[in-house]
């Protein structure tokens, strides 16, 4: 697979890089790709990849701008990110206008995926209006300080790819998304692997010494397969 090429942008000063991968062909759409708590990863750079050989512009966004130490330092800079809502809503919506601004993306229609945090990031693209064709989260967690607005004026097609034993998103909040999608509007669809835990898309999972993570290889590939069939259906 080739190198992705590095995106340098920025939110009110705070400089930012994302990674691109483009497909060796014509692009169908452009996504843009949220990565989990501890920002970029090889793991998120090989979903990427992967979205790049299924024919899509694919861009990494940056949350914080700054080199994240190991899996223990991502926790106070995501805590810091997601403090104010508007904060965190404008971070990502500056990774959605670098996509935008790339020429690789020129006149696509575009998209938002995010993996554990990436996964609440593209909800909140959704929840706040933003004008993609659809979102898609996996493992990611529901809790908002804004719920979705029913009179935003684009209202994403919404997919949820979601293990069943994560205690990151236990049964009472996917009950409560599901009613907040419902009285905002939304066209969603959730899909939910029994005995799956959070981090289920990544083999190191296993390797964090967390009880609430684990790899699970089945889900890892259903998952993907129906992120891929609902970007078929959107974007033909």
């Amino acid at each position: 697979m080739s190198a992705l090429a590095p995106i340098e942008y920025a939110d009110r000063g705070t400089a930012l890089t994302g990674w691109l991968a483009r497909p060796a062909g014509p692009a169908r759409a452009a996504i843009l790709v949220w990565p989990t708590i501890a920002n970029v990863t090889p793991a998120i750079e090989r979903r990427a990849r992967m979205l790049a050989d299924a024919g899509y512009v694919a861009m990494i966004g940056d949350f914080y701008g700054e080199p994240v130490a190991d899996f223990a330092a991502s926790f106070p800079l995501a805590g810091a990110l997601r403090a104010d809502v508007d904060h965190y809503r404008t971070r990502l919506l500056a990774g959605l206008a670098a996509l935008r601004g790339l020429p690789e993306a020129a006149g696509l229609p575009a998209a938002a995926i995010g993996f554990c945090m990436g996964g609440q990031a593209a909800l909140e693209l959704a929840r706040l209006g933003a004008d993609l064709a659809f979102v898609a989260s996996f493992h990611g967690v529901f809790e908002t300080a804004r719920p979705a607005d029913p009179g935003a004026a684009h209202k994403p097609r919404v997919l949820v790819l979601h293990g069943d034993a994560d205690p990151l998103a236990p049964r009472d909040k996917v009950i409560a998304l599901w009613d907040e999608l419902d009285a905002a509007g939304f066209d969603w669809h959730f899909h939910a692997y029994a005995k799956v835990r959070h981090g289920f898309t990544d083999p190191g999972s296993d390797q964090r010494g967390m009880d609430a993570l684990g790899y699970d290889a089945s889900a890892d590939r259903q998952s993907w397969a129906a992120l891929l069939r609902f970007a078929e259906e959107t974007f033909g």
